[in-house]
């Protein structure tokens, strides 16, 4: 049997009882809808071009906003996200934080998650930047 999430008509998120419960993202996201958007990867980048906080959750709250408002600018709202990976300069910090960090991602993105990934990497193309979030969407 499977854990099944209609939250809408065109995007179902699917989490089976046999695997570890999700926390912070779906085991697998069904999309049937028309549009695909595909997002950029995101930094905290401000409008300015500089990255903007010091710490983790400064960043990933900013990198987030960023993604949204690349999302909302193609006509689409949080609930269309289907995969999000976030990559991670330090996998170790990320997990410190991750409560708070699910904190960010409600207020910002609501309750419902998308499949995800964290993936650590040595670096990003800006060096001061901790965290990037990059997917997609189905509209």
């Amino acid at each position: 049997m499977t854990s099944e999430q209609p939250d809408r008509p065109d995007l179902t998120r699917i989490n089976p009882p046999t695997l570890s419960p999700p926390t912070g993202f779906s085991h697998a996201v069904v999309a049937t809808g028309s549009r695909v958007v595909f997002l950029a990867g995101q930094t905290a980048l401000d409008a300015d071009g500089k990255v903007a906080g010091g710490s983790l959750p400064e960043q990933f709250e900013r990198a987030l906003t960023n993604l949204l408002t690349a999302l909302r600018a193609a006509g689409g709202t949080p609930a269309d996200l289907a995969r999000v990976t976030v990559y991670a300069v330090d996998v170790a910090d990320y997990r410190v934080h991750a409560p708070e960090l699910g904190r960010i991602w409600h207020r910002l993105a609501g309750r419902d998650y998308p499949a995800m990934a964290v993936v650590g990497i040595a670096r990003l193309w800006d060096e001061e930047a901790l965290v990037e979030l990059d997917g997609f969407a189905v509209l």
